[in-house]
């Protein structure tokens, strides 16, 4: 029989301390969301200086003032949008190249709550300005204002995703019947945007919801009577929270409740 060069002991251990040490060097990947490379856009506003033409939209947060998003807002492109899931998300938009910039080139910090559809009818440069693959901010008419003239209509920009800096919980509107929960999903803070959920009642295991649209989970199942708890993954960093006992036994329909979590 052959012998080795080294006993076996000190082989598995080299081996052993080798496999480790490698693995101990890959990378991992990080669950806080990062500031973003700036990027070339165009920005144009909808609306006047009430931004009443904003509320609502396609992310479904109603109001913007009861919700705490304001006029700081934007609709999206359909390539910055995703389907929906760049809901609640932030960004920075500077105005540049264009005379209609103001001066000191100030920085604004808006909120993606809507949608800017494609208008097919027109060209991509001249009046089509949210037809993919065109990355395109349609502000309210306040945050334009902000950074350009306002007649200039529309105005080259430099943009990147930010954290979100909100003040208190994650914020949940329910909504639906006694068969069929549908939780508008608020407030979101660092990453602003949500893949995934899930809702448990105090009497059932955890259930995973669907997205309806925009912001809006729902799940089919009778939940009345039961204190609700939700889980929350972020769609950029797969990062995961829970809200715990959100809604209390005797939550009602049309009612927004706090969590007492947030994403940083």
């Amino acid at each position: 029989m052959a012998s080795l060069p080294w006993p076996c002991s000190l082989v598995f251990y080299l081996v052993a301390t080798a496999t480790v040490s490698s693995a101990l060097s890959l990378p991992i990947p990080s669950l806080r969301f990062q500031l973003g490379p700036w990027r070339y856009a165009h920005a144009t506003f909808y609306g006047d200086e009430s931004a009443s033409e904003t509320m609502g939209g396609a992310c479904g947060y109603g109001n913007l003032f009861s919700t705490g998003y304001g006029t700081a807002t934007a609709a999206l492109s359909s390539t910055l949008f995703k389907d929906g899931f760049a809901c609640g998300t932030c960004y920075q938009i500077r105005c540049r190249g264009s005379p209609h910039c103001y001066g000191s080139f100030p920085i604004i910090t808006v909120t993606g709550t809507n949608l800017c559809p494609p208008n097919w009818a027109q060209p991509s440069d001249n009046g089509g300005w949210c037809n993919p693959p065109r990355r395109h901010f349609d502000l309210s008419k306040p945050a334009f204002m902000q950074i350009a003239y306002w007649r200039a209509g529309i105005v080259p920009v430099m943009y990147r995703r930010v954290p979100c800096v909100r003040k208190g919980g994650i914020r949940f509107l329910l909504q639906g019947n006694e068969y069929w929960l549908l939780a508008f999903v608020m407030n979101v803070g660092g990453e602003g945007d949500v893949g995934s959920m899930w809702v448990k009642g105090s009497n059932t295991d955890w259930m995973r919801m669907s997205r309806n649209w925009g912001a809006s989970f729902q799940a089919f199942s009778r939940l009345v009577g039961q204190s609700l708890s939700f889980k929350i993954t972020s769609y950029t960093t797969r990062k995961t929270i829970i809200a715990t006992d959100v809604a209390p036994s005797t939550w009602y329909l049309g009612m927004t409740y706090e969590a007492d979590v947030n994403f940083a």
